[in-house]
């Protein structure tokens, strides 16, 4: 999906801090491909990479990346 549009989800301690925003789609020059690292020696099998560019707009801060917006179990 990255691949096609789909952005990394970002959290920052000090915009969260700030009231400006939570869990939020951000990163630009995002791209995931098959890389050459073997997961089992015996078939064809390969582990993916994801790249993506952030620029930190705070300093001393705590970003956290995540495939999706973390949830807690009691939301399921």
């Amino acid at each position: 999906m990255f691949n096609y549009g789909m952005k990394v989800s970002v959290y920052s301690d000090r915009k969260a801090e700030l009231g400006q925003m939570g869990w939020h789609r951000a990163c630009t020059d995002i791209s995931y491909f098959k890389n050459q690292v073997r997961k089992d020696f015996n078939n064809s099998r390969f582990y993916n990479t994801l790249t993506f560019t952030y620029e930190f707009e705070h300093d001393n801060d705590t970003v956290f990346f995540a495939y999706c917006f973390p949830y807690t179990y009691s939301d399921l």
